[in-house]
């Protein structure tokens, strides 16, 4: 199962709220060398505020091995500031109801059908998140190639807000996805989900931003 932490929940999963950032310092400084603000192997950056939900997704012993950043666009957001020139479609989305989903990531040193798993449990989780939160669109920054491994073979159909262009060695685009109890269905069922993967103690704790 998937749990969705916050600051103010955090003290109620043990560890995880810190492995979360380890396994982000692992996925992001040590493997794509990412220049962004880390300490003591946690990474970090301007967007993880009390405004943030967290999903976190833990193998069968517990560890935090796959994990997601969720951000109401009436905060600043990372597409609004940093990559704005990605997003052509229209003005940038300002707005309780338009979450942007970062930091998705997926323990590398899993095999490859937990990996798999880890996955299309994660977007499912997002799917199910904002249905139950009155979310409408997810937007994010992320590589095509990720989009198109990630989210499209998932079941997902994501809609670019403007040209990809290339950032660093990969080929970097600004997308949208609308969410849709007929788009969760479609995950479910391409990556074999008999139900709900997010914890109902999680949700029962939680308080939207």
């Amino acid at each position: 199962m998937i749990d969705c932490i916050t600051w103010e929940t955090a003290h109620l999963y043990g560890d995880a709220w810190a492995a979360h950032h380890r396994l982000r310092y692992k996925l992001f400084v040590e493997r794509q060398k990412w220049d962004v603000p880390n300490f003591n192997q946690l990474e970090y950056d301007q967007y993880d505020t009390p405004a943030a939900v967290y999903l976190v997704w833990r193998d069968n012993a517990g560890s935090v091995r796959a994990t997601t950043r969720l951000v109401p666009t009436s905060r600043p957001y990372m597409l609004q500031d940093i990559f704005p020139d990605l997003a052509s479609s229209g003005p940038l989305p300002n707005s309780p109801d338009i979450w942007e989903a970062t930091r998705i990531g997926v323990d590398r040193d899993m095999e490859p059908g937990m990996r798999a798993r880890a996955a299309g449990e994660l977007i499912a989780g997002c799917l199910e998140y904002g249905l139950r939160n009155n979310i409408g669109r997810y937007v994010f920054v992320m590589p095509m190639a990720i989009i198109k491994s990630l989210l499209t073979r998932a079941g997902c159909s994501p809609v670019l807000l403007g040209e990809p262009r290339r950032i660093g060695k990969q080929l970097t685009a600004a997308a949208e996805i609308v969410i849709t109890a007929q788009q969760l269905d479609r995950v479910r069922r391409n990556c074999g989900l008999r139900g709900p993967v997010i914890s109902d103690a999680s949700v029962s704790y939680q308080n939207v931003a």
